[in-house]
C-alpha cells in the first residue's frame, strides 16, 4: 500500500536526533519559554528572512494574534475587512472574524488556486485594511501586483504561511513578503512537529513585541496584564524537534520537488489537470493537487489498488455550516477546486517505487462511460 503521508517514516529519519533533543529539554527541567524556544526563533527567523519570530501554539493562533496585535496597536478595529481567497483552508478566515472582523472572500486563477490579483482592487473599500494571502499547497501566493496594490492603499499584507516553509518569491522566502506571516508547524507539514506548533514571522519590532505579550496572556510582568491575551506560547520540546528538523527542510522540500517533476512528467491521462509551473522555486509540494471532474471514480480506483489520497478540501468556507450566513453565495472557481481537487501521495520519505505505483495507477485509470 502507499500511504498518503507516514508520519511515523518521518519522525524515524530523524529518530536519534529526535530523541536527543527531547531528552536534554526533560532533563533541563525547563519546559516553556526557555532556551530551545529562543535558539529556534532566532534560527527560524534567519532561514525566512525576518527580523523578528515569536512562537506560538499553533498556526491558527499565530494569524489570530497579528491580527489582534494590530487591534491593540489600533491599526483594525472591529468591522473592518480583510481580503482573503475563498478557497482557503478554514482556518485563515477564523483568525478573522474571531477578531470580530470581515472576511472579503476572493476566488483564485484556476491555473494557480492562488488568490487572483486581478480581482483585488475592485473588492477593496474604504473598511479594507488588509490582505492576507495564503500560500496554499506549498505554493507562492504572491505577486508584485498584490504588492502594488498594498502600497498604494495603504494595507497590511499578511501571509499564511501553513504550507509553505522554505518557499521562495525570487529570492526572498514566503513568510519575509509581507508585514507579517503565521506559520503552522502541524505535523503533516513540511516542516512539522510532534503536536500543534506555530509561529509568528515579521520585521516590525512592535507588532513581535505585542503579539509575545499577547500570546502570554497580555503579561509582560507575573501577574500584571497589559492586555486581554491569550495561552498561546511555543512549547520547549516541540521547539527542539523543529530546530533539529529546520535542518532538513530544504533537502526535504528538494526531494518533494523531485517527486512532483516526475508526477507531472509521467501521468499521461487527459481526466486530470495536473499543477502547472512556471517557477520550481515557488513551490514546495506541501500537497501535489491534481483535478478531476470524476474525483470519487478517481479517488476509488486509487483506493482499490492501495493508493492512498486525500481531499483538499471537500467543502468550501462560504458552504460550511459555520458561516451559514454565506451558504447562499456563488464562488464557481471556488466550487470548482473543493469539487474536484484529489491530492496525491507526497512526502520527502515516499519511494521511488511508491511514485512509479501512483504513476501506474493513474495511468490506469479509466471514466466510466455510465
Amino acid at each position: 500500500m502507499v500511504e498518503f503521508l507516514s508520519l511515523k517514516k518521518i519522525t524515524q529519519k530523524y529518530s536519534d536526533e529526535i530523541h536527543n533533543a527531547i531528552a536534554k529539554v526533560v532533563d533541563s527541567g525547563w519546559y516553556l519559554q526557555g532556551e530551545e524556544n529562543k535558539n529556534f526563533e532566532k534560527e527560524y527567523s534567519e532561514f525566512i528572512g525576518s527580523k523578528y519570530c515569536v512562537g506560538v501554539a499553533n498556526g491558527l493562533d499565530a494569524l489570530r494574534l497579528i491580527i489582534k496585535g494590530y487591534i491593540e496597536r489600533g491599526l483594525f478595529k472591529e468591522g473592518d475587512e480583510i481580503i482573503v481567497p475563498a478557497n482557503t483552508y478554514i482556518a485563515s478566515i477564523l483568525a478573522i472574524t474571531d477578531n470580530n472582523l470581515v472576511p472579503v472572500l476572493i476566488e483564485p486563477n484556476i491555473k494557480t488556486f492562488q488568490i487572483d490579483d486581478n480581482l483585488i482592487e475592485s473588492a477593496i473599500t474604504n473598511k479594507t485594511k488588509a490582505i492576507m494571502i495564503v500560500h496554499l499547497y506549498g505554493q507562492c501566493a504572491y505577486t508584485d501586483k498584490i504588492g502594488r496594490i498594498c502600497e498604494k492603499y495603504n494595507l497590511k499584507l499578511i501571509e499564511d504561511n501553513a504550507q509553505a516553509v522554505g518557499c521562495k518569491y525570487k529570492k526572498r522566502k514566503t513568510g519575509s513578503l509581507g508585514d507579517a506571516a503565521g506559520h503552522s508547524f502541524y505535523p503533516s507539514k513540511n516542516l512539522g512537529a510532534l503536536g500543534d506548533a506555530g509561529a509568528v514571522s515579521t520585521d516590525d519590532k512592535e507588532l513581535a513585541d505585542v503579539v509575545r505579550i499577547l500570546g502570554n496572556y497580555g503579561s509582560t510582568i507575573k501577574y500584571q496584564f497589559d492586555y486581554k491575551g491569550l495561552n498561546s506560547r511555543l512549547d520547549e520540546i516541540q521547539a527542539a524537534i523543529l530546530r533539529v528538523k529546520l535542518k532538513y527542510i530544504d533537502e526535504d522540500n528538494n526531494r518533494r520537488k523531485d517527486v512532483a517533476r516526475y508526477y507531472i512528467d509521467n501521468i499521461k491521462n487527459d481526466a486530470l489537470t495536473l499543477p502547472i509551473i512556471d517557477d520550481w522555486d515557488s513551490h514546495v509540494f506541501h500537497v501535489f493537487p491534481v483535478l478531476c471532474k470524476k474525483r470519487n471514480e478517481l479517488e476509488q480506483h486509487l483506493n482499490i489498488n492501495g493508493v492512498r489520497t486525500l481531499i483538499h478540501y471537500p467543502v468550501a468556507p462560504h458552504k460550511q455550516k459555520a458561516y451559514i450566513e454565506w451558504n447562499y453565495l456563488t464562488y464557481p472557481i471556488t466550487e470548482k477546486i473543493h469539487n474536484e481537487e484529489l491530492s496525491l501521495p507526497i512526502s520527502h520519505v515516499i519511494t521511488d517505487d511508491e511514485v512509479e505505483i501512483v504513476v501506474k495507477t493513474i495511468n490506469s485509470f479509466k471514466i466510466s462511460k455510465v
